[in-house]
């Protein structure tokens, strides 16, 4: 059993990592970071630096975890629900922003896909929240 979140280096990220070890130390469970760095549309969050920065925070932590960090074309929600499903999540948790209405209309949203398509709890978190 895990907590599973979905971690990009931004504000939302960062709200949903501390909301997820908070939630895997009160479960007593490990915690699975999935870090998608796709190929097809490049992050400019995704800083030389950022996943050291991540290594040291999760081991610092104390909190048990996997980082999985597939690089390519891959698609953020499919690794997410795939990670959930592998490592028997007993909870996921997404960082969620506003959108606007057009970017709701024309563009997929992969917290709406985890929501709608996980077999478990999901917890979805403003930046700062938690």
């Amino acid at each position: 059993m895990s907590v599973v979140v979905g971690y990009v280096p931004t504000p939302e990220g960062e709200t949903a990592l501390r909301a997820a070890l908070r939630a895997a130390r009160d479960l007593a469970t490990g915690l699975v970071v999935v870090n998608v760095q796709s190929t097809r549309k490049p992050r400019p969050e995704h800083t030389p630096d950022y996943l050291q920065t991540l290594t040291g925070v999760l081991e610092g932590s104390g909190v048990s975890h996997v980082l999985l960090h597939p690089i390519g074309d891959f698609d953020a929600a499919e690794e997410i629900l795939k990670a959930a499903q592998d490592h028997g999540a007993r909870l996921v948790v997404l960082g969620i922003r506003h959108r606007t209405p057009v970017g709701k209309l024309f563009l997929g949203s992969t917290s709406q896909r985890v929501l709608l398509e996980a077999a478990c709890p999901v917890l979805a978190v403003k930046a700062g929240q938690a």
